[in-house]
């Protein structure tokens, strides 16, 4: 972390963004692809949604967690999602099919880089074969496992096959590799003369290595060169991008990145929230927090967005967010809903007159969470 850049409590300048949520991911691009590097590092991202009064770092939280939503959505065709995890991605090979892709490679590795200097954790992670190739590593038939179950499993099978079954041409494969792009298939030799040339128990190392190169490291070279840029810009010094990743395990970053994937523990959260005109033992708190455990988790980490615009807790659980959690009595309607300042995770509680009427205006936000803002500034 100290390659990144380190937020100061005083700065220079505010670089302002102001996002059309309808247009989020286009004028996020414009705003961060079009900016000066030393606009990004050397002041504040500020940031505002259009017809919004919401300002200040819960939204510009709020804005990470979603620019990355868009980015990484496979309908986009800029990245794919392993099979087995949705969260986690590898550059698309024919993401070509959008002619600006490789300025959205250079515009994700800033702003993947910027999340780390926020802090924010953005609930994406990369793929084994995309974090290799940004440390300057070698990618190994273990390494595509996740990317690529059925890939992984037949290279297994090829390279464990009775040697006279594989001699025999019982496969019939050669040194090419069939591509399909969006439904067209073309072949390409992995060697000059791959077509003629056949699959043995000897070359069958080589078959394989030349496979995954071309599958998960030659078909993505511009895109990785395009984010490998994007983010060196942000660092410090900028050569020293294969330095950074090199001295991560690819857990790490996932940490970094993702941040806790255990279930919302809300004696943590207790122990992380302070009280203003009411304390732990106040009738409205006892129920509140008894709402708050009767709720599953994912209806948890709703409300907990609600509050602080954190999708995400941070490996360390609230010990590791920027500061505790703040609820207060609010002086409005006893029926009304509850309201939240994310800037200071800041929650204003209604004297609800019972636990029924309480448990169903936290209801109303935790399951009818149609806005992606609720927070005052």
């Amino acid at each position: 972390m100290m390659l990144l850049p380190e937020l100061k409590g005083e700065y220079e300048y505010l670089f302002r963004m102001l996002i059309d949520r309808e247009q989020l991911l286009a004028e996020s691009f414009q705003y961060i692809s079009e900016a000066d590097v030393k606009d990004l590092v050397g002041g504040r991202l500020f940031m505002e949604f259009k017809n919004e009064t919401a300002t200040g770092p819960g939204v510009l939280r709020e804005w990470f967690c979603s620019v990355c939503q868009a980015i990484f959505n496979p309908k986009n065709a800029l990245f794919v999602a392993c099979p087995d995890d949705n969260r986690r991605f590898y550059p698309n090979p024919v993401s070509d099919v959008n002619p600006f892709h490789l300025e959205y490679f250079h515009f994700c590795g800033r702003v993947i880089a910027l999340s780390l200097v926020y802090k924010v954790q953005v609930g994406i992670v990369f793929d084994r074969t995309f974090f290799l190739q940004l440390a300057g590593e070698a990618v190994s038939l273990e390494d595509v496992r996740d990317a690529d179950p059925l890939f992984y499993s037949s290279c297994k099978k090829i390279l464990e096959m009775d040697t006279d079954l594989l001699d025999s041409d019982a496969l019939g494969l050669t040194f090419v590799r069939e591509i399909d792009k969006f439904g067209s298939r073309t072949t390409v030799e992995l060697i000059p003369g791959g077509n003629s040339t056949v699959l043995n128990s000897k070359n069958r190392e080589v078959y394989v290595d030349l496979l995954i190169q071309h599958r998960f490291v030659n078909s993505v070279s511009r895109q990785v060169k395009k984010f490998a840029m994007g983010f060196s810009e942000i660092l410090c010094n900028a050569s020293l991008l294969a330095f950074f990743f090199g001295s991560l395990e690819h857990e790490d970053l996932d940490r970094m990145l993702r941040g806790s994937d255990r279930a919302i523990c809300v004696k943590d959260w207790k122990a992380h929230t302070m009280y203003t005109d009411c304390n732990e033992t106040s009738r409205q708190i006892i129920w509140f927090w008894k709402v708050v455990e009767s709720m599953s988790d994912e209806q948890r980490r709703v409300l907990l967005f609600f509050w602080t615009s954190v999708k995400y807790l941070p490996v360390e659980g609230f010990g590791g967010l920027q500061s505790r959690l703040h609820i207060y009595k609010s002086h409005n309607s006893h029926e009304g809903l509850p309201s939240a300042h994310t800037c200071f995770y800041q929650l204003c509680l209604p004297r609800y007159k019972s636990k029924a009427r309480m448990q169903k205006s936290l209801q109303i936000i935790t399951e009818e969470h149609l806005s992606c803002s609720f927070g005052m500034e």
